[in-house]
């Protein structure tokens, strides 16, 4: 639906010149294991500006919003506020600086009230010590009035919807005199009745003169509520200025501006058949009317922002979601699968996102993270079980070029990119026919990188079918033969291999109109 652009006050003062910056960042750097998170990055902002910090994933846009409330602390560069130089040793100090973050998804205490949950920490007490519980309510009950929210303060927080969570993440930044505020996909779980009103909110902050600092994949969302924008692309600055002054396509060519290299092998594989087919798949909440082919030897690409509901489909070929409908054929039978033991039955794995939680027993060697899924091919018994286990798990373990001491080593111990292989030879141990990899290089160092990207090429070449689901462009470009794009929930386009653009998949995955990105 047509949208109205939110009025804000002008960041100059009554004399023409431009107001004295509230929030500052120069030259920040931030290295994990050697690799640039951040580097030499620079935003400023000022009182009653709304700026767009925009990015794909993993630009670099979480790691800034840590920097800037105290989890993390710079390896290089200075933080400003007001002009003076300042230093979070952790969340607190920032937030007693003024500086308060509402995330995509809140961190509450949920069986306590609203009230408690804006002043827990710091309630103001009364006579002998006591928590001054009649104030605490009054006060919350003042900051909703002040955000024309209606909110009952002894609620419980447990009972609210998503945008009431956010709400009381505001009143509680409002409480504390916030300075700049950070939100950090804000609008992900939203309905549209609820993101308008979060959008007036956002006009009320701006208009006390406070900063905002607006994180958001959507396009329209940005132009709507930003006056300025920031591009991280690798970690590094790209380019600032006025969204006045700049096009959707023109910031698009901003986010991407790179070319896929050849640090994605290509293994040349003769197509063949359709192995998978996938027919009008539904989740009541999560995705709709997705339709899709994998063909024998094919690495089949799906590409989407945060909340695309790629993983969500995924997660239901392998059986970990209930309530789905439409149907399956695998080599061109009807396949009804309805658990994980069924997938991996009919010979679909699935290699999870998060590995720690999802993928792997860390607490468990590396020779039975890898034969867990087939101990029954093994046996349960424990004579003659030892020598079969290790057997598999090196001959895995050498194939995935694995880095570790020995096969009783737990995997706690390993690396993030070796805890990876660990997974990958977890879920090739039991010969599939159609391997899914969800984000399979996300967290992982570049020379571990380009290890997994050699692997997964050489998987077709051994008969497989993969479907690649990632965040990283041109990991999805340089490896799959056709990528599907997601938004909100559906498939959007379809693109063959050597048809996709960056620009075009990105305008895509945003729900941009391809031809203005074309013209």
């Amino acid at each position: 639906m047509p949208v109205t652009p939110l009025s804000s006050p002008s960041p100059r003062g009554a004399d023409g010149t431009l107001d004295a910056p509230v929030l500052e960042l120069n030259g920040i750097c931030k290295r994990f294991s050697g690799v640039h998170a951040l580097n030499n990055v620079h935003l400023t902002i000022r009182p009653g500006e709304v700026m767009a910090l925009i990015g794909e994933n993993g630009a670099g846009k979480s790691t800034m919003v840590k920097t800037l409330t105290g989890i993390y602390r710079p390896d290089a560069g200075t933080i400003s506020l007001d002009g003076k130089q300042v230093s979070f040793a952790s969340p607190q100090a920032a937030m007693a600086a003024g500086i308060t973050a509402v995330h995509q998804e809140t961190v509450m205490f949920d069986e306590l009230s609203v009230a408690e949950n804006i002043y827990v920490g710091r309630q103001p007490r009364g006579r002998f010590g006591r928590v001054d519980w009649a104030r605490i309510e009054a006060e919350a009950e003042a900051l909703f009035a002040r955000l024309e929210v209606a909110l009952p303060v002894r609620a419980r927080v447990k009972d609210l919807s998503v945008a009431q969570r956010h709400f009381v993440e505001i009143a509680r930044a409002l409480s504390q005199d916030a300075r700049v505020v950070i939100m950090d996909e804000p609008t992900a779980a939203l309905s549209q009745r609820e993101i308008r009103e979060l959008y007036r909110i956002i006009a009320q902050l701006r208009a006390a003169g406070t900063a905002v600092i607006f994180i958001s994949h959507k396009f329209d969302e940005i132009f709507e509520v930003a006056d300025r924008y920031t591009v991280l692309r690798d970690g590094q600055f790209v380019a600032e200025g006025a969204l006045a002054d700049i096009t959707e396509p023109e910031l698009v060519a901003l986010m991407v501006g790179r070319a896929v290299h050849q640090a994605y092998p290509k293994a040349q594989v003769e197509i063949g058949a359709p192995l998978l087919e996938v027919r009008n798949y539904c989740h009541p909440t999560e995705f709709k009317d997705v339709n899709f082919t994998l063909k024998k030897g094919e690495i089949l690409g799906f590409y989407g922002l945060v909340g695309a509901g790629r993983s969500e489909v995924m997660q239901a070929l392998f059986g970990l979601t209930k309530g789905v409908s439409g149907s399956v054929h695998l080599e061109g039978k009807a396949v009804a699968i309805d658990c994980p033991a069924t997938a991996i039955a009919h010979g679909i794995a699935y290699v999870p996102e998060d590995r720690q939680h999802h993928g792997a027993h860390l607490t468990l060697p590396i020779m039975h993270n890898i034969t867990l899924p087939i101990l029954s091919q093994i046996g349960f018994f424990l004579r003659g079980r030892g020598a079969k286990e290790a057997a598999i798990a090196r001959h895995f373990s050498e194939q995935l070029e694995l880095k570790a001491g020995y096969l009783t080593q737990n995997v706690t111990e390993l690396s993030g990119g070796n805890q990876q292989k660990v997974v990958l030879g977890k879920w090739l141990a039991t010969n599939p026919k159609v391997i899914i990899l969800d984000e399979p290089t996300k967290g992982i160092d570049i020379g571990s990188k380009a290890a997994v990207h050699r692997f997964v090429s050489e998987l077709v070449t051994r008969g497989l079918s993969v479907i690649l689901v990632s965040s990283e462009l041109p990991e999805v470009l340089g490896l799959a033969d056709r990528v599907v794009v997601m938004h909100h929930g559906e498939m959007v386009r379809e693109f063959k291999r050597g048809e996709a653009t960056p620009e075009t998949v990105v305008a895509a995955a945003s729900g941009l109109d391809l031809a203005e990105v074309a013209a």
